[in-house]
């Protein structure tokens, strides 16, 4: 997990962050734009890191097959979780359905990679998801949505640092 990663997880944090404001507490218009802000800072500080002389952190192709397809599945099951919330007229559990999905995903690209982290970022995300389907609307989808983005934020940040020192010790 290197800068372009933090870049993608970063944008997805932002996004938990939009989509939980929107529907589980009706917000719309320029505060959804405020997550954002935060995908900005972890994209900037993934550029200066990328900028760094050194080789960082590139996934072999063995992780490269696993995140192309653990993606392709993430997509489909995007697709079928939401219209499956939606279709069963429960919108409260959009959030976490979307947060199970993503979490899901981890687990084949841990195995592929081998990076145990990707374990724990998609357990967390399970997680959220579990505890948002069990706690009642609009609390439990808030703190699913809430609970992912940081699990995002937090995996986006630690990418950072562990890429600008990947590329510190291949100049050592």
């Amino acid at each position: 997990m290197g800068s372009r990663g933090a870049i993608i997880m970063g944008f997805f944090g932002a996004v938990f962050i939009a989509m939980t404001l929107h529907w589980q507490w009706h917000v719309s218009g320029m505060p959804l734009a405020l997550p954002f802000a935060v995908f900005v800072m972890i994209g900037l500080g993934a550029l200066r890191v990328m900028r760094l002389p050194g080789e960082g952190i590139t996934p072999s192709p063995r992780a490269e097959k696993a995140i192309t397809w653990a993606s392709v599945g993430e997509g489909i099951g995007l697709f079928l979780a939401s219209n499956l919330v939606m279709n069963l007229h429960h919108p409260e559990w959009l959030m976490p359905a979307v947060a199970l999905v993503v979490g899901l995903h981890f687990l084949p690209i841990a195995w592929a990679a081998p990076f145990p982290p990707f374990y724990a970022l998609g357990s967390a995300l399970i997680a959220a998801a579990v505890v948002g389907v069990l706690l009642p609307a609009p609390l439990g989808g808030a703190l699913s949505g809430f609970a992912a983005a940081l699990a995002l934020w937090t995996a986006s940040l630690v990418a950072l640092l562990r890429d600008a020192g990947a590329k510190r010790a291949a100049l050592s």
